[in-house]
């Protein structure tokens, strides 16, 4: 448990820098954030993020909620009330939680509400394994429930990104009025490292939610009309002008939001795509590859949605051949092949089942589809 350290107004510079998991920072960053509510079930590799905040007990400090649900199907559910409120919320769970979330998260997307949901992926299908995967990338940016809608996916390779993004996937879903997801790995949920933590902010105030959220349902019926929340619309034209208005809100997202980071691209020969924790691996297998002259270069996507297009086209233009290397049979590698219209070789190189690659496997994965490389 933290001591003063999680109490606003009695901070010292040292308190905001720790060691700890990304799961664990998570947890620090939601409560400092001013996060109204957090509503969970306990799976691995996430159940830190719940038991962190059990320990925290911010319900003493700053007033946030934070609930065991009965299930995972509770939990969203539970979200979902709160976000309608204008209550800044999330829950967490990993790759078999987030599959019984589903039915819940495409109401929040039809609902038009800011809500904010940590998937810690493992490997799968089915109850798999608890060790590290990315194979939950289609159902993350493709909308893993029924109907035409997105989550914005942020996808974090750090413990400081982990806390980062509590804040950004909040004030994103907030601004477009959409619910964000941060998508971790199991190696980024798991492991230890220093992290700063962001400074507090004070919860909302319910004057300051009415002001911000109009649409918001207050409850207060006494005083004027309340606002009603459904996702049901029974009007097929009706219906269809919802979904209009959900698209130009996607396509606005998609040309502003769009987020990557780059390593080595300006003389590029070759290219390598990662995400998450495998973009490090790949780094270190590029720092390698260079000290022996093989030109390779990194394309590390931030936002899996809105995936990063247009940088991801920039760079590939001026490259021989790409390698997309992910914990899975091969997924991001499809949004790799359109941003680029096919217009260079593209390959894939993936482990399953929670088995992690080192350095040593991607430079030859990437010498073994362009052995001209190593001339």
């Amino acid at each position: 448990m933290e001591s003063n350290s999680n109490v606003p107004g009695k901070i010292t510079p040292d308190d905001n820098v720790r060691l700890m998991k990304g799961n664990e920072a998570i947890a620090h960053a939601a409560i400092r954030y001013g996060c109204d509510g957090y509503f969970g079930y306990p799976i691995t590799p996430q159940s830190e993020v719940l038991e962190t905040l059990e320990a925290l007990m911010p319900w003493e400090t700053t007033g946030m909620v934070v609930l065991q649900a009965e299930s995972e199907i509770a939990s969203i559910n539970m979200v979902y009330g709160g976000a309608a409120t204008g209550k800044a919320v999330f829950t967490s769970s990993s790759s078999p939680g987030i599959s019984l979330m589903q039915e819940g998260m495409s109401y929040i997307a039809a609902g038009e509400l800011p809500a904010l949901v940590v998937n810690v992926m493992r490997g799968g299908p089915g109850l798999g394994t608890i060790q590290p995967s990315q194979a939950d990338y289609w159902q993350a940016t493709r909308g893993g429930g029924h109907g035409d809608y997105h989550f914005i996916v942020l996808a974090p390779a750090t413990v400081q990104e982990m806390a980062d993004f509590v804040g950004l996937g909040f004030d994103l879903a907030f601004k477009y009025r959409t619910p964000a997801m941060i998508l971790a790995d199991g190696i980024v949920g798991q492991m230890m490292e220093k992290v700063v933590l962001p400074p507090f902010r004070p919860r909302r105030t319910d004057e300051e939610i009415a002001r911000q959220c109009p649409w918001a349902v207050t409850g207060r019926a006494a005083s004027r009309k309340p606002n009603v929340m459904t996702t049901l619309e029974l009007d097929s034209a009706t219906m269809e002008q919802n979904n209009e208005r959900f698209q130009r809100t996607y396509r606005l997202i998609a040309e502003n939001e769009s987020r990557c980071q780059t390593y080595y691209t300006d003389d590029a020969d070759y290219l390598i795509v990662a995400f998450g924790s495998v973009a490090r691996i790949c780094l270190k297998a590029i720092e390698e590859m260079r000290a022996k002259g093989i030109k390779v270069g990194l394309l590390r996507p931030i936002t899996l949605w809105p995936f990063p297009q247009k940088q991801l086209a920039g760079i590939a233009a001026h490259t021989k051949g790409m390698l997309v290397v992910e914990l899975n049979a091969g997924q991001m590698i499809d949004d790799c092949r359109l941003a680029t219209d096919c217009s260079i070789p593209t390959f894939h190189f993936g482990r399953m089942g929670g088995i992690v690659p080192n350095p040593g496997e991607v430079a030859d994965a990437l010498l073994s589809h362009f052995p001209e490389a190593a001339n």
